[in-house]
């Protein structure tokens, strides 16, 4: 919900995903540090949560900067708006192995990082078999262990060692038990009493600055006066005193690990005299954020990652079977799922909580349905187009949902892998009913129209499918993103319109619709000669990791994002593509070589021609988009699809918009309207030249 609120969702069950396990939920915890945390940030105002988040502020300024007043608003309020699931400690049985899983077998009780759901889908290497003699209830708090044994091993305690631990709430109570297991002396820090008692019931010391007691005197007494070894922050708090503190306590070249969330602000001098190390730890361990392991099952060789997210999980499941590890006094409350918005009332209400279960006790066949309806007495008129989304992300939801809806479309199905996100915007949009389950959308009677608008790496088999299916097919960009998916694309296009006429295609590939380029479009029709064009993608960097960097997932940035602008080239030249040279930045020393920095130039038959700059180094102030076309004397220049300036055109200067049209919404009503007359909106041979094209610039720039 946009205020912040928390509730629970009906949602269709998902099926097992490649390298993953689908499990049946059990028991599940919640995290009171981090859940909390998320449930306030949730509920805060915008001003607050833009307090919290200062660099996301300097996003947004320069978006305003760049794109406009109204289109950043829409944009924020829909990031915002988007769900999200909470929970990441979960306890369950498999229910169905997904492609390429080995060693895992239907009935394993298993713990898992999966949400708070009835049917959760991991990744293999985020499950960890559970042994025998562990009860439920005490797997579930494998997880957040986890969480602090990776801040031990950051840490490296020796026997005998004095550490510190920051903050007992749930982390810090399982770090006090572990690092006694590792046979340290530990001082625990709190402001609650109530959990320092149990922090002294698990061997440690303890200290409560809310009494008057001085954490950093306490410490240097209780390392004897030498400084103590280490010190693991597992608070949650905007200060900087903890890591200060943490300073001042300990001897020279100790460790501070923090697992928490402090403020940095740091003094040098704290750390600068004692050479002290610090380090801030991630998650459960290696692996964690990586898609090769977390997601394609790719695993690291013990003797290369001896302590990975699924081996800390073993390790901490170890614990708990030879009773090294106690986790009963943790568990404060328990709640039957169907109450969970009570328990996370709880949550933020008692700040004394700490472990809070929630209990699954549905029957597995409850649990099965591919599809929730949502709008069960829905009537369509099946002589018009009557459409199923495949994708409910947040740019189907933000733009393209509304566009077809605004352009009249009727909405019958949406499909996710999750279901989460299908229930959300199908309710909110006025879908009839979400689904996770394609092959029933694909065969659905009433669904004449699919709009894909799911990952790279699945639009050509998805567009393959529909056109097989008879039904036509709307697709974001890239159409393919290697020329052996092309391939199949045209062969189900080809083979659908073997008797004749046959189901349509479209790639989203709205800038041609845009208004400013339809303007363009009139004016340079004007003009017979070959026409130059310049086109300027200040794209902004991106992490090299992120999955359209991905050759097998996105394609890259290239077939990903500037096949918009080899589109949009080939609407205004008018002519076919016969030539494509391209050229990528990365051959000087110290330069990444990722392709999201080249040029690509292309000829067309008439003699025009024209340079694409993809560029992801640019400045942030700087336009986004701008297209400069030279011609006959004449130029057209369109920075960010707001503002079209003209040089040398008689009786036309300028065409300026208050808001950014990037043609979304002229896009949809065009496909519609095609559907309906018959015709296409972008021929399919244009359609193919393009992609053809795209994919010969990116295999140029990925063999220079």
């Amino acid at each position: 919900m946009d205020k912040g609120g928390t509730y629970l969702a009906e949602a269709p069950a998902p099926a097992a995903a490649p390298h993953a396990l689908l499990i049946h939920s059990q028991v599940s915890l919640i995290s009171a540090g981090t859940e909390r945390m998320l449930v306030e940030f949730g509920r805060a105002s915008y001003l607050d949560k833009a307090r919290q988040q200062p660099e996301k502020v300097r996003m947004v300024l320069d978006k305003l900067r760049t794109d406009g007043v109204m289109t950043t608003v829409e944009a924020v309020r829909s990031k915002l708006a988007q769900p999200l699931p909470l929970g990441y400690c979960n306890v369950g049985v498999v229910a169905e192995l997904g492609r390429g899983v080995e060693g895992w077998r239907v009935g394993d009780r298993v713990v898992s990082n999966g949400p708070h759901a009835e049917v959760v889908n991991v990744g293999k290497n985020l499950c960890a078999r559970i042994p025998d003699n562990v009860e439920d209830e005490s797997a579930a708090f494998v997880v957040v262990a986890s969480i602090g044994l990776q801040g031990i091993r950051l840490a490296q305690p020796t026997l005998g060692e004095a550490f510190v631990v920051t903050g007992t709430g749930l982390i810090g109570l399982l770090t006090v038990q572990l690092l006694r297991a590792h046979g340290c002396r530990v001082l625990a820090i709190d402001l609650d009493d109530s959990k320092l008692e149990l922090a002294r019931r698990f061997g440690a010391e303890t200290c409560n600055p809310s009494r008057g007691e001085d954490p950093v005197v306490a410490g240097l007494t209780f390392s004897r006066g030498q400084g103590v070894d280490g010190v693991l922050i597992t608070a949650s708090t905007p200060s900087s005193e903890p890591v200060t503190q943490a300073a001042r306590m300990c001897r020279k070249r100790a460790r501070i690990v923090l697992v928490g969330v402090t403020g940095l602000e740091l003094n040098r001098s704290d750390f600068y005299a004692k050479e002290l190390s610090f380090q801030v730890s991630c998650s459960y361990g290696p692996g964690r954020y990586e898609p090769a392991y977390e997601e394609r099952g790719q695993d690291y060789p013990p003797g290369y990652v001896r302590w990975t997210e699924q081996r800390n999980f073993e390790a901490v499941l170890d614990m708990l079977s030879a009773g090294q590890l106690d986790v009963g006094p943790l568990i404060s409350h328990r709640y039957a799922f169907e109450d969970a918005p009570a328990a996370y009332r709880r949550l933020t209400d008692d700040r004394g909580a700490l472990g809070i279960l929630l209990k699954y006790s549905a029957p597995a066949s409850q649990r099965e349905a591919r599809r929730v309806p949502l709008r069960p007495d829905s009537f369509f008129d099946l002589s018009r187009p009557v459409l199923g989304f495949v994708g409910a992300g947040n740019y189907a939801s933000r733009v393209l949902i509304p566009a077809f809806k605004a352009a009249g479309g009727q909405l019958h199905t949406i499909a996710s892998s999750g279901g989460v996100s299908s229930v959300i915007h199908g309710a909110k949009a006025g879908f009839a009913e979400a689904v996770t389950d394609l092959q029933a959308l694909l065969a659905e009677p009433d669904v004449n129209t699919l709009i894909i608008v799911t990952r790279h790496d699945t639009h050509a088999r998805l567009v393959a499918q529909t056109l097989r299916a008879g039904k036509h097919a709307f697709v974001e960009k890239p159409l393919a993103i290697d020329i052996g998916e092309l391939a199949e694309v045209q062969a189900a296009y080809q083979q659908a319109h073997a008797g004749g006429r046959g189901p349509q295609l479209m790639v989203g590939f709205n800038r041609r619709f845009a208004p400013h380029v339809r303007k363009m479009k009139a004016l340079l029709e004007t003009v017979s000669q070959p026409k130059s064009f310049i086109m300027t993608m200040n794209a902004g960097a991106i992490p090299a990791d992120h999955w359209t960097q991905d050759p097998a997932v996105g394609g890259g940035r290239i077939i990903g994002e500037a096949c918009h602008f080899i589109d949009l080239m080939r609407f205004l030249a008018g002519s076919p593509i016969v030539s494509v040279c391209a050229r990528r930045m990365g051959d000087s020393p110290g330069v990444d070589v990722v392709l999201d920095k080249a040029s690509i130039t292309l000829g067309f038959a008439d003699g025009s021609f024209g340079t694409i700059l993809y560029l992801a180094n640019g400045a942030a102030s700087f336009p986004k988009e701008r297209v400069e076309v030279f011609v006959a004397g004449r130029v057209l220049q369109l920075d960010n699809f707001r503002r079209l300036r003209a040089y040398g055109w008689p009786g036309f200067r300028t065409y300026n918009l208050w808001k950014q049209d990037k043609g979304q919404r002229a896009c949809a009503a065009a496909f519609l309207q095609a559907l309906r007359l018959g015709r296409p909106a972008i021929p399919s041979d244009e359609i193919f030249e393009v992609a053809r094209a795209t994919l010969d610039a990116d295999s140029l720039l990925r063999r220079q």
